[in-house]
This record gives structure tokens, sequence and C-alpha cells, in this order.
């Protein structure tokens, strides 16, 4: 069984004291993972549903819990799941149960599996994800979900959402749900509203900031060479202003303006740690289109702890207060707000021994 102490331990560390909620929540996760427990009998539950407003200490609870876990464990972010599950499908041959085959088959000796920021809003993906989620409980994979939605609030849209409903109430009958009401938001620190420390990673306005973005370009890249070239991405091409091995520099417009799907991200994500956004319009965001490419942009990029690198017209933050033309824009809202801030641990290596490392730009 993991030990309360040694999360308390691995929170103290960061700063951090469990409030209540989050307690509740420490104590339902160290029972499911507790594996000597047959002298109390079988939990009532098989997974573990945390939910709450963004930066309520979701993730930093279950992560900390997941790191101490010792049983077989995958952990993954929601459009990394689906694009994987959707490849395997198309791989998968022919049968009454494909997306079931699919799911024994990828759910094999995964006794643990967490899905960090879950959410359903698409009615494909609900149908995948109703299926898996199936599976897995008859499989007995113990499952963590951490989401900004309560169960009930899964795939909002009406005209689908009773279709779902199968799905929440499993959710409801297999899982504890804990909802993480405290106050605090942990990715408000308080660096952030230094203007130095935040003008480190985000930039506004976009007068000069050309000679800026190019040391941070050549603070990274041994061959710092400012060289527009076209990146092929998820199949698509992307016109770049500089790329090298850790950090791509981008337009806005290229990255988000065009059509692109959470796959050019995933793509994105999984050939550089970096991204510079440049010559962001922060008008552009009012587009519903738009505004939602950049959601799925920072989520990804967040999920790896890959750094972004912002040049704009205004604050990008308060760009987005008010817009609600995309789903949870308040997440990336809060997630910017971490992004930007000393305590983010990005995996960006500097190539200077002797310039600013990763944590002293933080």
């Amino acid at each position: 069984m993991i030990d309360p102490l040694a999360i308390a331990r691995a929170l103290a560390a960061q700063g951090i004291v469990a409030d209540e909620s989050q307690k509740r929540a420490i104590g339902a996760l160290c029972r499911l993972l507790d594996d000597e427990r047959a002298d109390t009998g079988p939990l009532p539950y098989q997974g573990v549903y945390c939910h709450g407003l963004p930066g309520r200490g979701k993730s930093l609870i279950v992560d900390a819990v997941y790191a101490l876990a010792t049983c077989t464990k995958r952990r993954l972010h929601f459009h990394q799941f689906i694009r994987d599950v959707n490849r395997l499908l198309v791989q998968a041959p022919k049968s009454d149960d494909r997306l079931g085959d699919v799911s024994r088959a990828w759910l094999k000796d995964v006794e643990l599996l967490y899905f960090d920021e879950f959410h359903v809003h698409d009615i494909a993906d609900a149908f995948l994800m109703g299926r898996f989620l199936e599976t897995a409980l008859a499989c007995g994979t113990r499952i963590v979900l951490t989401s900004n939605y309560r169960p009930r609030d899964l795939l909002p849209d009406p005209e689908f959402h009773a279709r779902f409903e199968p799905t929440i109430e499993r959710i409801e009958q297999y899982f504890d749900i804990i909802a993480f009401d405290g106050e605090r938001d942990y990715r408000e620190h308080g660096d952030t509203d230094d203007a130095t420390a935040a003008a480190q990673r985000f930039f506004a306005p976009l007068e000069g900031t050309r000679e800026t973005l190019w040391a941070l370009f050549s603070e990274y890249e041994a061959q710092a060479v400012v060289h527009p070239t076209t990146a092929q991405v998820a199949g698509r091409s992307l016109p770049v202003t500089a790329a090298g091995k850790q950090l791509v520099w981008v337009d806005f417009d290229a990255l988000c303006g065009a059509p692109r799907s959470h796959l050019d991200y995933l793509a994105l994500a999984e050939r550089w740690r970096g991204v510079i956004v440049d010559r962001l319009e922060t008008g552009m965001l009012k587009r519903r289109d738009v505004l939602q490419r950049f959601v799925w942009l920072v989520d990804i990029l967040y999920d790896r702890k890959h750094a972004l690198f912002i040049a704009s017209d205004q604050p990008i933050r308060a760009a987005l207060a008010g817009l609600d033309g995309a789903h949870d824009v308040a997440r990336t809202t809060s997630r910017l707000a971490e992004m930007q801030s000393r305590g983010y641990a990005s995996d960006l290596v500097s190539r200077h021994p002797s310039a600013r490392s990763p944590e002293a730009i933080r």
C-alpha cells in the first residue's frame, strides 16, 4: 500500500499542504492501489474520478500518487489516446467487436490507467471512449480520471448527451467521484505578476520582439540560423521561420489560422521540445476554429512539459478573458499562467552552460 505520509512529503517538497478535498482524493487513490486489502474485502469502486475547476491541484495530487505506484501503469493525454486507438482500429482485422478487441490488446498488462484532463466533446470520441471504459472495467483495470467536468457534464451538447448517459452512469457506478473544491489556483504562481518573469516567455506588444526571439532561439540551438523553410507535420506542410533540434519558430497564422487538427500539434510536440509562436494577432482568437486550435496546442505542449514562447500584439491571457468560442478556454488560461512562471518545469535544455538555464528563466 502506498503510504499517505510519502505523498504528503512529496507534496511538501513542492510547498503544498493538501486541503480537505485533496486529502479525500489521496485516501481514495491509496485504497484503489492497495494490493494487500484482502482482509478488508473488495473496494466498492474500480476507479477514482477527480473533477474541479482548472488549477485546483487535481493533476498535482494524482501525479504524486502515480509516481509512487509500483504496479504496471500508463498515463495518457486524451488527444494522444484517441489518435493511437484510431490508428490501431485501422490496422486491426475485421471482427464483430473490433473496438473491444483493440481495447483489450491495448490494455494488456496495464494494471493502472491514468487519463489526465479527461473530457468528451465529440460524439465519435464519446462512442470510442464509452466502449473502451466498458472494456477496461471488465478487464479489471484500475482507472484514474482527472477532469474539469463533473461526470454529468461530459459531452454537454444536448443533441448527443443522451447517447453518452450509459457511460456516465457507468462512471457513477464504478468510480469514487471526488470534487476538488479548494479556493487556491495552483497555476497562479506569484511570480507571474512580475513583468520581468513573464516577459521571458510571453512578449507583447509585437514591436521590437524580433531581436528578442532571435536571442531566445540562439540560446537553445547550436546551429542558430533563421532560415525560413517548410516542415512536414502530420502529413501537412507547415511554413516555419526557423527549426532546430529542440525548438521551432512559427507564425501563429500558419500554426492555428489554417485548417489543422490536434494531430498536427501531437506531431509537433513529438518532434520539438518547444515552440515559439510569433505574430499572434489576438483578434484572430475571436474565431471559434482558431481559438480551438490554440487550446489544443497549449494542452498538448503542457501535457508534455514542453516550452511555449508567444509574441502577441497584446498580453495573451488578457486577450483570452471573456472568450468562450471553444471548449476549455478557462483551462488554457490557467495553464498559460503556469507556463510563463518560474515554477514551470519545461524539458527544453539550454545549449550554453553559462547562459540562463531553463530553471533560471522560470
